[in-house]
């Protein structure tokens, strides 16, 4: 576990999700004492400086619960906006074979919150296909809104970091000519999580080792220094042609190395456990069931 604070949304039996501070020793419940004024992540989020005082706050507070009694939840509830960009370090580019260079624009599409998991609970392979990939992402979630942000200014609307399993059904992602939101949103098929690192200065994200592992074994390893669109510009591309609000959650993108890109395919099958894993955020970590 990495040594910057971590909050979380989390589920205990019988009891509606709550947030507070996970660390080694269990789970400090916050929002038991700041839920008036934030009733979630959310909207603390986009006050400035009240993720830290929340920080500040759990780490001297005793643990209220043990790790292994929470069901860890998407970090941020019901965000506005989740705005997934595809095709954003260079291998991945060249994985297309389709003899063209690098793009001029990001490529992107939307999910629905519906379609994520959070940390710990299992991917549902859908019964319409067996073809459940993983792809592993940086994360960044708004904490400040805005309209044409200038790349200058770009950084300072981050408010967190988490790390994401961006699940698809590479098989429904061809379904239709132009798009791929079919096969980006079949429920519980992608993973948030585990929780969100603030964020204090561009060293979190300019240069961070980015993995998945499935069952051990080694399948993505890339750098964010090697992005294609890096963050400074998506978050300027992004609100010029739509207006970012606090909890709005942007994945950035995932390295080559998915299993639609093996011969044969190896796509997931029920049983296995994909970790996704980036320096100075942690690692989300998520088994495989079929839909019942």
């Amino acid at each position: 576990m990495s040594t910057r604070p971590k909050l979380a949304t989390f589920r205990i039996p019988g009891r509606d999700p709550v947030y507070g501070l996970v660390r080694p020793d269990g789970a400090v419940e916050l929002s038991a004492h700041f839920s008036d004024r934030w009733p979630t992540l959310r909207e603390a989020i986009a006050e400035e400086g009240a993720l830290q005082k929340l920080c500040d706050a759990g780490a001297t507070a005793a643990a209220d619960h043990a790790l292994d009694t929470i069901e860890l939840l998407p970090p941020i509830p019901a965000p506005e906006k989740i705005i997934c960009i595809g095709v954003n370090y260079p291998d991945r580019n060249e994985e297309y074979k389709d003899g063209q260079a690098a793009p001029k624009y990001p490529s992107m599409f939307i999910r629905f919150p519906r379609s994520f998991v959070g940390h710990g609970a299992s991917l549902v392979r859908p019964k319409a296909s067996p073809q459940l990939d993983y792809e592993g992402e940086v994360v960044i979630v708004i904490g400040k809104g805005g309209r044409h942000i200038e790349e200058r200014d770009a950084l300072s609307h981050i408010a967190a970091l988490s790390l994401c399993n961006e699940g698809t059904i590479r098989n429904w992602v061809r379904h239709a000519k132009f798009n791929v939101t079919q096969g980006k949103n079949f429920d519980s098929t992608g993973a948030l999580g585990p929780w969100i690192v603030p964020y204090e200065d561009e060293s979190q994200i300019a240069d961070i080792r980015l993995t998945t592992r499935v069952n051990g074994e080694l399948r993505q390893d890339d750098r964010t220094s090697r992005m294609i669109f890096g963050f400074r510009y998506l978050i300027s591309y992004i609100s010029t042609f739509t207006t970012l609000v606090p909890g709005d959650v942007i994945v950035t993108g995932t390295p080559t190395g998915a299993g639609a890109r093996f011969d044969p395919p190896k796509f997931l099958v029920p049983g296995d456990i994909i970790e996704v894993t980036a320096e100075g955020i942690g690692t989300l970590a998520n088994g495989v069931v079929d839909e019942v």
